[in-house]
Formats: structure tokens, C-alpha cells, sequence
């Protein structure tokens, strides 16, 4: 097959990261440069991909975290909507980082932000219809750009870099911090004094 050839083909092929580390090679023989090359290349993907998201989002006047923001709302189900709180744990950026972006996205009028009825130290935060519709729209070409990103990696190799990838996000502890509107299941009492 011409796919997998082409695969085997940019496998063999020097990347910029090989060159580096064959300079360490030489300069430092006496350490082994291969963990370097592995965040080198995930730190060059990181930049590589995000200038490409950047580049997309662009297309629909959002920029990156403005689509992290409307994505976790939708993917959150109907109402669409979280609390302040859960949106920072989402997107594991400080509070007031998160409220400068509310902000924004009020401005925009992407969203809405009321004082939540049930606990009154809580701010709610909605995803409107024109945000609804815009990130509808913006989810679909995000993921065909992503697969295109993507093509020249077969299903099983995106399985396998995945699997490497969320092992080693784990292991730096990087854990999913599950649905936040979940309900925490309720565990046996702790005995009483």
C-alpha cells in the first residue's frame, strides 16, 4: 500500500530533533540524549499543532482558550451550562485568569453569567444560542482539521500515540477530573466518635 510506504518513508527521515541530538552525541558522549528527544518532540508537535489550531480558529474570529471555554460548555450537556468553579478546574487556569475570559465571552455575548439562584457565592455561566451555534459550527471543521493533522498516522499508530501519550500525561499527573455535574457517588459514613 502507498500509505504505509509513505509512513515507513517519513519515519526514516531526520528530523529536526535528530539533528540536535546528534550534536549532543558528539559534544557529550558521555550522556544519553534520547529523553531529550522525546520532549523535544512532544514540545515541537505542542507548537507545530497549536500554530495550525491558532490558524483555523482564526477563521472564526475565536482563539484557542475561547474555544476551550465554549467547548466545555456544550460537551457539558443541555442547560450548557457550569459554574465558574468547574470551568476553572477544566480548563486548570487560575480563577482570575477564567474570570477575565467570562468576561470576554459576556462581551461577545457567547455566553451569559447570573448569580446562581441555589448558592448565592456561585456564578453560573451559559452558553447562549449564537454561542451554541457558533461552537456547532467551529467543533466541525476542528476535527477535520485535527484528522487531517493526523492522515498520515493509521488508526492503530493514532491508538498506539494516544495510549503513550495519556500514559505519560498520567504518570506527570494529568487526571480526568471526570463529568464536574456528576454527582459524587456516596460512600460509606465515616464512624461516628
Amino acid at each position: 500500500m502507498a500509505d504505509e510506504a509513505d509512513v515507513a518513508n517519513v519515519a526514516n527521515v531526520a528530523d529536526n530533533v535528530d539533528w540536535r541530538m546528534d550534536q549532543w552525541r558528539r559534544e557529550r558522549p558521555d550522556i544519553d540524549p534520547s529523553p531529550m528527544g522525546v520532549v523535544a518532540r512532544i514540545q515541537r508537535a505542542c507548537r507545530l499543532l497549536e500554530r495550525e489550531l491558532r490558524d483555523q480558529f482564526a477563521t472564526h474570529d475565536l482563539q484557542l482558550w475561547e474555544f476551550d471555554i465554549l467547548g466545555t460548555l456544550r460537551r457539558s450537556g443541555h442547560p450548557y451550562q457550569l459554574t465558574a468553579k468547574q470551568l476553572v478546574e477544566s480548563a486548570m487556569v487560575t480563577s482570575g485568569a477564567i474570570t477575565n475570559r467570562i468576561d470576554r465571552l459576556v462581551a461577545r455575548e457567547l455566553v451569559t453569567r447570573e448569580v446562581d439562584p441555589l448558592n448565592r457565592r456561585s456564578v453560573l455561566i451559559t452558553l447562549n444560542d449564537r454561542g451554541r451555534e457558533l461552537i456547532d459550527g467551529v467543533v466541525v471543521d476542528h476535527v477535520d482539521l485535527e484528522a487531517r493533522l493526523l492522515a498520515k498516522l493509521s488508526g492503530d499508530e493514532r491508538e498506539q500515540l494516544a495510549g503513550l501519550l495519556r500514559k505519560l500525561l498520567t504518570t506527570l499527573g494529568d487526571h480526568s477530573p471526570g463529568n464536574p455535574l456528576s454527582p459524587q457517588p456516596a460512600g460509606p459514613k465515616p464512624p461516628g466518635p
